[in-house]
C-alpha cells in the first residue's frame, strides 16, 4: 500500500506545506496498520518520531471519507499541558477539512463544551479525571455525543500501565462505549513500552479486537550521556587519587559558582549557561530547591536570572509561562521540573536535560532523556548524583551511593536488554471498585443491586473480584451512607455519598493531599500542604515568601516575597522501583566493568564503592554482619517484593530469629539486631517461607494498610485482602529467600542473574 497516496488531500496538502521530503517508518506503518485492517493499534516510536501524525493521518483520512454522526474521535491525555500542546497541532491539521478539535478540562473554555453539546463532530481531547466527570454529569448526553464515536487514540499509553489511574481510563472507556452503544478502535501512543505484546493486551482490554503492533525501522539510537557524582561539600571523591583517570566528557568541567556553595547545583548552574535546558529532580521539594539555588547563584555572579520552575502544585500561569518559554527556540532560559515536563508537550529545541539523582524507573530515564535531542540532533541527559560525606561512625549500608549505582542500573538495562518496565497486573482494585460503583451510581441513577453489579463487576479490571466481596462492599456502603436503598429496594447515592461525589477531587484516583492556595496580592502561586505559621517562610514558585496570613477555613495563605533559602514540602512520596533494577544494581557492584558515560568523580565513587562491596562480602551472601548483634541485609528486590520480605521478617520469622528494632531503607536494605546466627538465619528464612501460608498472615490481626485513595470507605476484610494479594509481591521475595540456600554456602549470586 502507498500510505501517502492514501491519504486524504488535506492531509497530503498538509504534508508538502510542511515541507516533508518523505513519510517516516512509524507513519508508513501506522498508516496500513490503521487502513488496512478493523484491530486496534499500538505504536511505540521515539519522542518526536512522529507518532501523533502517524496516528492521525490516516485517522482524520477515514472520518473525511465517512464523516461520523457525533464525536469520531477521541482522545485521552493524562495531563492538561499535552492536550493544549497538541490542540493548537490539531486544530492546524483539521482547518482545511473542517474537522473540529475540542479541548474539555478544567481550564478548557465553556464555550467550546457548549458548542460540543449542540452540535458533537470532530476530535474531542480530555484527560482521565474530565472523562470521569462527563459521564457522571453528561450521563443523558453521552448516546448523543459518542454513539459514532470511531477511535480512541491514548497518548502517553506507558504512564497508565502500572497504577489505579489507568484501570480507571480503560473503566471509563468500557462505560462509555456501553451507555452510547458504539465499538471504536483503539490506538495507543508511547515512546516508552518495554513489553509490547504485554502492553498490546492492556490496550485491548474490553475492547473485543485484538491489537497491531506494527513493526518498522526507527532508525539508530545516539545518545550524548554523561554521569558525573558529587559530595555536597569538599573534597570530591577523585581529590585523593594519585592516578590520573582519563574519562571522556561532553565539555571540560568547571564550577564558576560560589565555592561555598553545593558542588553538584553548582556543576549544573555553570553548564546551562548560554543554552536552553531542562533539570529534572524526583520530587516538587528537590525542584523548588534547586531552582531557588540556582537564582542564588544568578545574584552571586551578577548575571540576569535565567531559571523557571515548572511543577504540579503551581499555578497555571507559572506552569504556561515556563511551557512557552520552551518552546522559544532563541529562549536560553532553563527549567526546573518534575514529571510534569516528563510527557510529550513539545518543548522546541532542547539542548540538553540534567537528571539530579536517579529518576525511579526506566520509562521515567527514557522520557526525559527524550525531551532532548529533537529536530536531528542526538539526545543529550546529564545526570548529576549528589550525597554527603559518611560520617566516621556511619555503617556499612550507607556507605554504597545507592542513587549513583541506581542510576548506572537504568542506564545499562535499557542500553543491555532494552528492559522498560511492564504493566503491573495481578491486583485487587477494591479501592477503584468503590470508585466506580459510586459514579455508576452517580451517572445512571437508582439501580437494583443486580443490575449494579452488572454494570460494574463485567468491567474489565474487576474480573477476579468475586461477588461475595461486593456484596460485603454495598453492605458496607450502607452502613456508611454512601449509598441508600428506596423503597422499592433499589440503590441510589446516599446524602454522604452525594457530598462525596459532588466535590471535582472525586473524579481522580490518585492520591491528594490536602492543599493551601497560596497567594502574593492577586499573584496565585500554586498550593502547598502543611501551611507553617504565621511569620515563618515557605517555599514555592522557585523563590522564597513570608507567611502573612493564614486562611484555614478557606486554605488560602498569603505571603509576601523575600530573601533566603528554605526547603519546600508538598508531601512527596517515593516512586515504585522494579526488582529487575535492584538485581542490575548488584550486577553494577560485582562486576568491574567501566562504563564509558562516567565522568571523574563518579569513576573514583564507583570504584570506591565496590571496593566497599568487595570487602564487606555483600557480593556473595545478602546477610552482612556490622558487629555485636547487628545485621544488614541487602535483598536486591524491589519496591512491593521488598514490602513483603519486611513483613516476612518481622511476622514469620521474627520470633524464631529473636528479631528486634528491623529499619529500612527502602527498597535497598534492612538493618535488624537478631539473636540468631547467619547460618540461622538462612535456614529459619528458608523453612518459613517454604510454608504454604495464606498471604493476609503478613498482615497484624488488626491492620488495615490504607494504601489507595479510597481504601478509607472500603471494608478493613477486602482492604487487608486487597494489600495482601493485590500489592505485596509474596512470589517475588519467596523466590529470593528460598534462593538464599540454593547450595550449602548460601552465596547470593546463586541467585541474582
Amino acid at each position: 500500500m502507498n500510505v501517502f497516496d492514501r491519504y486524504a488531500p488535506f492531509i497530503q496538502n498538509y504534508i508538502y506545506h510542511s515541507g516533508w521530503q518523505a513519510l517516516r517508518g512509524v507513519q508508513n506503518a501506522a498508516g496500513e496498520a490503521i487502513f488496512g485492517t478493523e484491530d486496534n493499534v499500538l505504536l511505540t516510536a521515539s519522542t518526536a518520531s512522529g507518532k501523533t501524525e502517524a496516528a492521525f493521518f490516516p485517522i482524520l483520512t477515514l472520518l473525511d471519507e465517512d464523516p461520523p454522526n457525533s464525536v469520531g474521535v477521541l482522545y485521552i491525555a493524562p495531563l492538561k499541558a499535552l492536550i493544549n500542546d497538541q490542540f493548537g497541532r490539531l486544530t492546524e491539521l483539521c482547518e482545511e477539512a473542517d474537522i473540529t478539535v475540542t479541548r474539555w478540562h478544567g481550564d478548557a473554555p465553556q464555550s467550546q463544551k457548549r458548542k460540543l453539546l449542540r452540535k458533537p463532530r470532530g476530535i474531542l481531547q480530555i484527560t482521565p479525571e474530565s472523562l470521569e466527570a462527563l459521564l457522571i454529569t453528561k450521563h443523558m448526553e453521552i448516546p448523543s455525543l459518542f454513539g459514532d464515536l470511531r477511535f480512541i487514540v491514548i497518548d502517553e499509553l506507558h504512564s497508565l500501565l502500572r497504577g489505579d489511574r489507568g484501570l480507571q481510563t480503560f473503566c471509563l472507556i468500557e462505560r462509555l462505549c456501553k451507555t452510547a452503544g458504539c465499538h471504536p478502535r483503539r490506538v495507543g501512543l508511547s515512546a516508552t513500552i518495554g513489553d509490547p505484546e504485554a502492553a498490546g493486551r492492556f490496550l485491548a482490554t474490553g475492547s473485543g479486537r485484538r491489537t497491531i503492533i506494527p513493526r518498522f525501522d526507527g532508525g539508530r539510537e545516539v545518545w550524548h550521556l554523561s554521569m558525573e557524582h558529587f559530595y555536597n561539600t569538599a573534597p570530591q571523591a577523585d581529590e585523593d587519587q594519585s592516578t590520573l583517570l582519563e574519562v571522556s566528557v561532553l565539555e571540560p568541567p568547571t564550577d564558576m559558582a560560589p565555592k561555598a556553595a553545593d558542588p553538584g547545583y553548582g556543576y549544573i548552574f555553570e553548564h546551562t549557561r548560554g543554552k536552553k535546558c531542562l533539570i529534572f529532580t524526583n520530587s516538587r521539594e528537590e525542584c523548588e530547591t534547586v531552582c531557588q539555588c540556582l537564582r542564588q547563584y544568578c545574584e552571586v555572579n551578577h548575571e540576569p536570572d535565567r531559571f523557571l520552575i515548572h511543577h504540579g502544585n503551581l499555578s497555571a500561569s507559572y506552569r504556561e509561562s515556563a511551557e512557552e518559554e520552551m518552546k522559544d527556540d532563541n529562549s536560553l532560559m532553563s527549567v526546573c521540573a518534575t514529571a510534569t515536563l516528563e510527557l510529550g508537550i513539545d518543548i522546541g529545541r532542547l539542548e540538553r536535560a540534567f537528571q539530579i539523582d536517579a529518576p525511579f524507573t526506566v520509562s521515567g530515564f527514557l522520557q526525559r532523556m527524550g525531551r532532548t535531542g529533537r529536530r536531528g540532533n542526538p539526545s543529550e541527559m546529564w545526570f548529576v548524583m549528589r550525597e554527603d560525606h559518611p560520617l566516621p561512625r556511619t555503617m556499612l549500608p550507607e556507605m554504597i551511593p545507592w542513587y549513583l549505582i541506581q542510576g548506572i542500573a537504568l542506564v545499562q538495562l535499557y542500553i543491555e536488554e532494552r528492559f522498560v518496565e511492564p504493566p503491573r497486573t495481578g491486583r485487587l482494585p477494591y479501592s477503584l471498585l468503590y470508585h466506580q460503583t459510586m459514579s455508576t451510581l452517580a451517572s445512571c441513577g437508582e439501580m437494583t443491586p443486580g443490575e449494579l453489579a452488572s454494570r460494574v463487576l463485567k468491567l474489565s479490571c474487576f474480573e477476579p473480584v468475586k461477588q461475595d466481596d461486593y456484596r460485603m462492599l454495598l453492605r458496607h456502603l450502607l452502613e456508611l451512607d454512601h449509598i441508600s436503598r428506596t423503597e422499592n429496594g433499589g440503590l441510589i447515592l446516599g446524602l454522604t455519598g452525594e457530598r462525596l461525589v459532588n466535590d471535582f477531587k472525586f473524579y481522580a484516583v490518585f492520591q491528594e493531599n490536602v492543599e493551601y492556595a497560596v497567594r502574593s496580592g492577586a499573584e496565585e502561586l500554586g498550593t502547598i500542604v502543611k501551611p507553617p505559621p504565621v511569620g515563618d517562610k515557605i517555599a514555592i514558585a522557585g523563590r522564597v515568601w513570608a507567611v502573612d496570613e493564614v486562611d484555614h477555613k478557606k486554605r488560602v495563605v498569603y505571603c509576601t516575597l523575600v530573601k533566603g533559602r528554605v526547603p519546600a514540602y508538598f508531601g512527596d512520596v517515593a516512586g515504585e522501583i522494579h526488582t529487575r533494577i535492584l538485581e542490575r544494581m548488584y550486577g553494577v557492584l560485582q562486576d568491574q566493568k567501566d562504563y564509558p558515560y562516567l565522568m571523574r568523580h563518579a569513576v573514583c565513587r564507583l570504584a570506591d564503592a565496590r571496593d566497599t562491596f568487595r570487602k564487606s562480602g555483600m557480593g556473595e551472601r545478602p546477610l552482612v554482619h556490622l558487629g555485636g548483634n547487628m545485621w544488614a541485609l541487602f535483598p536486591w528486590l524491589g519496591s512491593y517484593a521488598f514490602l513483603a520480605l519486611e513483613r516476612f521478617l518481622k511476622i514469620r520469622c521474627g520470633q524464631r530469629l529473636g528479631l528486634k528494632g528491623l529499619n529500612s531503607s527502602r527498597p535497598y536494605y534492612l538493618q535488624f539486631t537478631m539473636n540468631a546466627t547467619e547460618e540461622g538465619f538462612y535456614r529459619i528464612t528458608a523453612e518459613e517461607a517454604a510454608k504454604d501460608f495464606e498471604p493476609l498472615e503478613l498482615l497484624n490481626p488488626k491492620e488495615v494498610p490504607v494504601f489507595e485513595k479510597y481504601d478509607e470507605y472500603v471494608p478493613p476484610e477486602l482492604v487487608r485482602k486487597g494489600f495482601a494479594c493485590g500489592v505485596l509481591d509474596i512470589e517475588g521475595m519467596k523466590r529470593r529467600v528460598l534462593g538464599w540456600t540454593k547450595s550449602s554456602n548460601p552465596a547470593y549470586h546463586a541467585d541474582i542473574p
